[in-house]
């Protein structure tokens, strides 16, 4: 018998589907204090006099007592069981069938450097976000 032991990388992002504009922040846990840290970093990115809107799913640390939205950030709450409405999570299916699938790492600091490659080779490029994470319902659902 063997015991396998796993440790965890987890990559939270906003990605603005209009400019393509990233954020992320690397975590080895994902918790409230993580999606707070995140919260406060994404809002301190957010230029003065301007307010993001971002689409939120249910998830535990997303719906916690704890959690801390900052005032320029408002959460658009998703239906239960509906991923196909996060643009976010195009993201994830993106990086995931081009760098991070059908890979194994020595360590967590070898998964680190992998997470951060594939975040410069294609989130940082806002012209290929803009297609990712596209989101053709939210232009139907503004008021221009």
């Amino acid at each position: 018998m063997r015991q396998t032991e796993y440790q965890y990388l987890w990559v939270t992002a906003s990605v603005c589907p209009e400019t393509g504009h990233a954020e992320g922040l690397l975590s080895p846990k994902m918790n409230t204090a993580t999606i707070n840290r995140f919260l406060a970093l994404f809002s301190a990115s957010i230029p003065a006099g301007e307010h993001a809107v971002m689409v939120w799913d249910g998830a535990g640390f997303h719906t916690s007592k704890s959690l801390r939205m900052p005032e320029n950030i408002t959460p658009v709450r998703l239906p239960p069981y509906s991923p196909e409405l996060n643009p976010i999570e195009n993201l994830w299916h993106y990086l995931k069938s081009h760098f991070w699938s059908n890979r194994s790492y020595q360590g967590a600091e070898d998964l680190e450097k992998a997470a951060l490659a594939a975040w410069q080779a294609a989130v940082l490029d806002e012209s290929l976000m803009k297609t990712v994470c596209s989101a053709p319902y939210a232009k139907r659902a503004t008021s221009d």
